[in-house]
């Protein structure tokens, strides 16, 4: 296949479905995780349940970047860009997320500057263009983005921008996957791998989803044929007693990922001892900071930051969204108070959110509408 049209063919999907249906054995339920929220989006904007079994379940994890930030670091960057001469930028995706104290729009009204940008490179011209300024980048994001804010920081050193800073919020994916496996409520029969963090870790990383918890994995792309491909492999496996790393999405994604992009990162960052998830609590070396020889880049070293801890709002359920525990439809506010234009939760706001997904899809009940193909 050489074009996206191709990936979204429908009698390839209903032939897929075919061999979906043939691949389940009778009187069992299955039930996948798509980790990425791109993977989320993809299914509910096509309709790709429709394509599947009532056997077969996928429930959404926690791979989207915005949705699992915790309100306390949204506090402790307002923290941060309301102290004299700061400029904080951020992706436009942070800029409605509630913290304890509002969003980003509340703070720039009550006088902030809170900039949106596009790219970390964004926020360096920012501080070229303000040196009597202090500018600092909000970074997010899994592995993916961690090298762009790897490159800026070296950037940055070879430029002597001196204003330059990055508070660092990168989260590493194998540490939120091996939470969800340890949860004890939650049973789940395989896992589509996510493709944008694999372009960058590779494959080999989630070896360990097979070897240590018996889930076969598939790395799967972002198209319509891509995700339903992959359930078919999932399915293959389960049904020939295989437990594997498998990737459906080649055509990206190394095996043992972009060295050049993992180098970078290994430069500039380090582990954190631990570090919170939205809804899935702290977690152990599960997130990057700047390494010391980079301090004057960590605006965590520069600037006294409070170290918030702010308490998920109780009607909000964005947590056991991530999780997989529940569907956004079975959240008490989901569709109410908590739309993309009034959001509570994270999950309602971000472009890669489960709630999202199922709002802008209108995904708002359990009642699954079948396809005339099936």
């Amino acid at each position: 296949m050489r074009f996206v049209d191709e990936y979204r063919d429908a009698a390839k999907a209903q032939a897929l479905a075919a061999e979906i249906a043939s691949r389940c054995e009778p009187g069992r339920h299955y039930k996948f995780m798509e980790v990425c929220g791109g993977h989320t989006h993809t299914i509910y904007k096509h309709g790709l349940e429709d394509y599947l079994p009532e056997t077969v379940t996928l429930v959404h994890g926690p791979g989207c970047p915005v949705c699992v930030i915790p309100m306390g670091r949204i506090d402790d960057a307002m923290a941060i860009a309301e102290q004299p001469d700061v400029i904080l930028t951020t992706f436009g995706d942070m800029m409605r997320v509630p913290g304890g104290h509002g969003s980003f729009f509340d703070a720039r009204a009550r006088g902030a500057d809170i900039r949106m940008v596009y790219s970390p490179l964004d926020a360096l011209r920012i501080a070229r263009d303000n040196p009597g300024r202090r500018i600092v980048f909000l970074a997010i994001g899994f592995e993916t983005t961690a090298p762009s804010t790897a490159m800026t920081v070296l950037r940055a050193e070879r430029e002597a921008l001196e204003n330059f800073s990055v508070f660092c919020n990168h989260v590493t994916i194998v540490p939120a996957l091996k939470a969800i496996l340890d949860s004890p409520d939650l049973r789940l029969d395989g896992f589509l791998g996510p493709g944008h963090v694999s372009t960058v870790i590779g494959c080999r990383p989630y070896e360990f989803v097979a070897r240590q918890y018996g889930r076969p994995i598939v790395t799967a792309g972002f198209e319509p044929l891509d995700i339903l491909q992959a359930i078919a492999m999932l399915l293959d496996q389960l049904g020939d007693g295989r437990v594997e790393v498998e990737n459906q999405y080649r055509r990206v994604v190394p095996w043992d990922g972009n060295p050049k992009a993992l180098r970078v990162i290994g430069e500039v960052m380090e582990l954190r001892p631990y570090f919170e998830w939205r809804g899935l609590g702290f977690i152990s070396h599960s997130a990057l900071r700047l390494r010391d020889a980079y301090a004057r880049f960590d605006a965590e070293a520069i600037f006294d930051v409070p170290g918030h801890r702010v308490a998920d709002p109780k009607a909000c359920q964005c947590g056991e969204v991530l999780k997989g525990a529940i569907k956004p439809w079975e959240c008490k506010v989901f569709g109410t108070a908590c739309t993309p234009e009034t959001p509570i939760g994270t999950c309602m706001v971000s472009s890669e959110g489960a709630c999202a997904a199922y709002y802008n899809f209108g995904r708002f009940t359990r009642t699954r509408v079948r396809s005339s193909a099936q």
